[in-house]
């Protein structure tokens, strides 16, 4: 829509946000109507008008098999469309139009905003399933006038009042027609199910809808007089109301054909097994995650338990493999906690690489820095936990084997993502400037607990591929190539 208002029509940006705002709504006056809007626009030279949005109704058969969008029609074409321009009036004159063998009446709204008429909405009725309406039927095409004459008058939409349509509730979902003072004047089935489930007894015709919902409502106080207001129809509001058997969630819409409110329209829709479900959900969540920060608990005293016994061991070589095992568990404590803090299994990796650079780095505390450079980018915990392990262990075997004694260094960790999105990549390179690697190192065969672990976490767990050369100038770079979930 606003590619065709930009390139076709002389409106402003404003009258455009308003189109839009009409638009968020108007699938309420199709489903009302049972029929099929197209709004039109006059072009910039006024000659030819240009349908810029198109709606079918849920409730009824379609008047428009094609797409109407984008279509331009001479102005004098047709005469409803020029009338409700012109004079700024509903238009519903003339006999049914024939299309396909199927007879369709046709009207015109006139789209006004700030007194000016910006398009016009041709609704288009299938008469071909016409019988005689049911109550239902008559109190949704009153409401349908009611709105089009709000429509005319440039009092509906109401601004500031964007709907979400996939989440407001429409008129099948159920509809209460009040008057003016509140009283229920018609309730359709669905609307009644819905107020039986927070705990009606009664039939709601007659009775005032505010003063009852905020009985059914278990708050008292000022969310009750809310409540009560809201659902008496006379701001347009939307809420949800929960009572002792179920959750409802409310639309209120005033109706002001003239100017002056003769009644509301309230749409509502039966919520309570959507709550249920998303309260099931957060009941999940929160247990996912404290699972995740008990794991983590677990794992630190774990760690501590073999640090105090590594300090126990008179053995250097005992107390360096209990070292080592104490960095391997806190890599996983690390993916534990930050799992703990998500609302997801997927974690933001280059917080966690950054915090196992930091850990590993302490076996050699001011001689060898090491950095990141890169996005690892966020990954499922499925991938962030064997990968954690493999970093450490490559870390681990970069500081203790690349460079002697006392000698300085850097360990730059690099990452990068790649791939399409079906074959989603994430290469790491992990490059030292150390002595590189032995005469005839073969990383594959090599039978160092680390590196043996490194492989099997690569290739078995994470399925990828790991490889360990000599760095292009000086030092040993290890290549790491996983597959992952693309990032969004």
């Amino acid at each position: 829509m606003n590619d065709l208002v930009r390139q076709h029509t002389a409106l402003s940006e404003s009258d455009l946000e308003w189109l839009h705002l009409l638009v968020s709504e108007w699938q309420l006056l199709s489903d009302l109507s049972f029929a099929d809007l197209v709004l039109w626009v006059p072009t910039l030279d006024g000659t030819r008008y240009v349908s810029v949005a198109q709606m079918r109704p849920n409730t009824g058969p379609t008047s428009y098999q094609d797409d109407m969008v984008g279509h331009l029609v001479p102005r004098g074409r047709r005469p409803l469309l020029d009338a409700a321009l012109d004079e700024g009036r509903i238009v519903r004159e003339g006999d049914p139009e024939w299309r396909e063998e199927v007879p369709v009446r046709v009207e015109s709204i006139p789209v006004r905003r700030e007194g000016r008429v910006l398009g016009v909405i041709a609704r288009n009725t299938n008469l071909l399933t016409v019988r005689t309406p049911s109550r239902l039927e008559l109190t949704y095409l009153q409401s349908a006038s009611d709105l089009a004459q709000m429509i005319a008058a440039g009092s509906f939409p109401f601004p500031g009042q964007q709907v979400d349509m996939d989440a407001s509730p429409r008129a099948g979902d159920g509809l209460i027609r009040l008057d003016a003072d509140g009283i229920v004047q018609y309730a359709s089935p669905n609307a009644l199910s819905a107020y039986h489930h927070l705990g009606l007894a009664s039939d709601l015709v007659g009775q005032h809808l505010g003063e009852l919902t905020a009985q059914l409502a278990p708050s008292r106080g000022p969310v009750d007089e809310a409540i009560a207001k809201l659902a008496s129809g006379y701001a347009p509001r939307e809420t949800e109301v929960e009572g002792s058997g179920g959750v409802i969630q409310l639309r209120a819409i005033p109706l002001k054909p003239k100017g002056t409110r003769i009644g509301s329209l309230v749409l509502l829709r039966d919520v309570t097994e959507l709550r249920r479900r998303e309260r099931e959900l957060i009941t999940k969540d929160a247990t996912i995650r404290e699972i995740h920060h008990r794991v983590k608990n677990n794992l630190q005293t774990v760690a501590a338990l073999l640090r105090l016994q590594a300090r126990r061991i008179d053995s250097e070589q005992g107390r360096e493999a209990l070292n080592e095992a104490v960095r391997r568990v806190g890599s996983i404590a690390i993916v534990h906690e930050t799992l703990s803090q998500n609302l997801d299994e997927r974690v933001e990796f280059d917080e966690i690489a950054d915090r196992v650079l930091a850990m590993v780095a302490e076996i050699s505390p001011g001689k060898v820095g090491c950095r990141r450079t890169g996005r690892f980018g966020i990954l499922d915990a499925e991938v962030a936990t064997p990968l954690a392990m493999v970093l450490t262990e490559i870390l681990q075997n970069a500081l203790e084997h690349a460079f002697a004694q006392g000698e300085q260094g850097t360990v730059e960790v690099s990452a990068v993502r790649g791939g399409t999105r079906e074959d989603a990549r994430l290469l790491i390179t992990v490059r030292d400037d150390g002595r590189g690697l032995p005469e005839g190192f073969d990383p594959q065969k090599a039978g160092n607990l680390g590196l043996q672990i490194v492989r099997t976490l690569v290739e078995g767990e994470l399925g990828g591929a790991f490889d360990m050369v000599a760095a292009p100038e000086r030092g040993t770079q290890v290549v790491l190539d996983v597959p992952v979930r693309a990032d969004k």
